[in-house]
């Protein structure tokens, strides 16, 4: 349908010299919204995702380009992290830290973007040595963390790593000979907590982690997905199978194209909003349905992962793209009115890693291979 390589001038345009901004007025960044700690790690994750396509279908402009953009957001992680390793999530424009409290969504996410930069970058030593020390410091604060999400998004973080231990056997002579079963030990502890969070709420007719679905429900299956892959605990295969399902029911219209599930009264048994759809929802989605493929090998996975991309390109409830292919930007979201004019950062990440998720695994389809 479109050909499988993408404009990185929106991002580069949201980009300064700082980091990734984070809002935009149609396609012109707000910089007296300033930036987010989240945004320059989903940044991050999107350049190491397309850098690893174009190593598979090389473009040396591209990764040229993706290097450039990774340099700035790896920047920004270290200098948002505080000395207690959590992270400073909000910043104005003039760099200061706006007032909030600790955040485990983002301490999770900023986690994430750091392991796999160790897993993608592993050959890479000046890069490397920024990702590894995000990532040690990162795990200390990370025990503490109280709420599901931060959960998610840590096991998946240090389930990759543990599933790569030959990978990145350098890594883990620089942190030392204790950190191989630190990783372990965090997969047993947020695999246990998301386990026992399904078990109190899923119930016939409602198999989810919480009782209302409410934002980032990807996440959930995605990182059990991710945890299976190390402890191989069936429960967890199952829960992880059984919830993505579930979303999948639940992110479906009846004319079968993808509806997110809107933030303007979320889900519960009785009710489900439709509006305002959120692109980083069905991103969510597709990288949970891409990692059920590899996992699971159901070619359902690879299906919703299509319609999720398809959903970016007009097969939604408005009959609309949201993405402007030839800037690589997204619009922020379906409202009853029809399109949010706006094309801000997490928006534009969906869209992109969701792209890049489509493209890496349909080259994996076609060679009948999947790699991590």
């Amino acid at each position: 349908m479109y050909p499988y390589t993408v404009s990185f001038r929106h991002l580069e345009r949201m980009t300064d010299d700082t980091g990734l901004l984070e809002h935009s007025l149609g396609m012109i960044p707000r910089r007296k919204e300033g930036y987010t700690t989240d945004d320059n790690a989903r940044a991050l994750w999107v350049c190491l995702e397309w850098l690893h396509y174009y190593s598979l279908i090389p473009n040396e402009s591209q990764k040229e380009k993706l290097f450039h953009l990774i340099d700035r957001y790896l920047a920004f992680l270290l200098w948002a992290q505080r000395e207690d390793g959590h992270f400073h999530n909000n910043f104005a424009y003039d760099r200061t830290p706006e007032p909030e409290r600790p955040s485990d969504d983002c301490l999770g996410r900023a986690l994430w973007a750091s392991a796999i930069t160790i897993v993608k970058l592993r050959h890479d030593q000046d890069r490397l040595l920024a990702a590894e020390q995000i990532f040690d410091k990162g795990m200390e604060p990370c025990a503490q963390m109280a709420y599901p999400r931060g959960w998610a998004y840590a096991l998946a973080a240090c389930s990759l790593l543990a599933g790569n231990l030959t990978k990145i056997k350098e890594t883990l002579e620089r942190w030392g000979a204790g950190m191989e079963s630190v990783l372990r030990s965090r997969v047993r502890l947020f695999e246990n907590k998301l386990t026992e969070l399904y078990r109190c709420h899923a119930r016939a007719g409602w198999h989810w982690f919480e009782p209302v679905m409410t934002y980032s429900n990807g996440v959930f299956p995605w990182a059990m997905l991710h945890a299976y892959n190390v402890t191989e605990k069936q429960e967890t295969r199952q829960i992880a199978k059984e919830s993505l399902d579930f979303l999948i029911e639940k992110m479906t219209a009846p004319q079968g194209w993808i509806r997110p599930i809107g933030n303007r009264g979320w889900c519960t048994e009785e009710t489900r909003s439709k509006w305002d759809q959120q692109p980083i929802e069905v991103m969510k989605l597709a990288l949970a349905s891409a990692q059920a493929y590899r996992v699971l090998g159901d070619l359902i996975y690879w299906e919703v992962l299509n319609k999720c991309r398809s959903w970016f390109y007009g097969n939604n409830d408005w009959q609309t793209p949201l993405v402007n292919f030839q800037e690589g930007s997204c619009h922020d979201g379906l409202t009853p009115k029809g399109i949010n004019g706006n094309q801000g950062a997490e928006s534009t990440i969906a869209y992109l890693l969701t792209e890049a998720n489509y493209s890496i695994l349909k080259l994996e389809v076609e060679a009948n291979v999947c790699c991590v």
